[in-house]
Formats: C-alpha cells, structure tokens, sequence
C-alpha cells in the first residue's frame, strides 16, 4: 500500500502522442531535489502502461504531463483505470489546461491541476498536501 512510505514516490508521466517533454523533467528534478523519489516514464505512454507502472512501483502520486489537448480524456481513462486505487494514490495534473476545464478534472478524481504559468515553487508543497490528503483519507477510511 502507497501509505505506508515515508518519502513521497511519484511518477511523472507523458500520456498520449505529445511529444514535448521538458517541462515534465523541470518538473521532476524540482520534486526530486525537494526530497521526492521520482519516477519519470518518458514520452508518449499509454494510459495502461501509466497505471501498470504506479502499481508496480507502489507510487504515491502520479503527475501527468499533458500539452496535447487530450487532459479531459486522458485523464478520465487514468481515473477509470485506476479504480478503487485512486483512492490511495494522488492524480496531478499539469500542463496546457484551460481554466474552463479544471472543475471537470477535479470532478474525476484529480487531486491538483497545475496549469501552464503555475511557479514551479509552489508545486513539491501542493504535491505532498495531496499525498497527505490522500494517507489521511486512506487512514480514517474516507
């Protein structure tokens, strides 16, 4: 179970066909050099293969990368797949997201968006206050 690690592990993930990877490793080496265990999958990987490797690495959250367009389906095919365990894992969202579209993540189950122009500063903070939300939710049995 993801809860019961104390250094947050997460996964950095580029679903779909984008094939624009930068931010995603600004990304990682600011949660890595934040004291974060990163897991980064490279480009263009399936849904599927994102939610088999979290499993097999026993993540604590996942980052998904997205710049193409495709967040809202992607997305909802990654909270889909995930099941009872998006429960204990945090799904982040980050890249060109349009304000319009952030209820619509939330409401699938997506613990954080993190729009194009958010400060990298402010982003290892918002990760391990999902994490946290997630153990403590996991813990009460919410």
């Amino acid at each position: 179970m993801a809860t019961q690690h104390a250094q947050i592990r997460i996964l950095i993930a580029k679903p779909g066909l984008d094939g624009h990877d930068r931010g995603a490793k600004v990304i990682a080496y600011a949660l890595r050099d934040a004291g974060m265990e990163v897991i980064y999958t490279g480009l263009r990987q399936s849904v599927e293969n994102i939610i088999a490797i979290a499993l097999q690495e026993d993540v604590d959250a996942i980052g998904l990368s997205i710049l193409s367009g495709a967040h809202r389906p992607l997305t909802g095919q990654l909270m889909a797949g995930l099941g009872e365990r998006a429960k204990e894992i945090a799904v982040l969202v980050g890249g060109t997201i349009p304000e319009r579209d952030i209820p619509a993540l939330l409401e699938l189950g997506v613990s954080k968006v993190f729009p194009t122009g958010t400060p990298l500063s402010a982003i290892p903070g918002e990760v391990r206050a999902a994490v946290e939300a997630k153990r403590r939710a996991a813990h009460t049995g919410d």
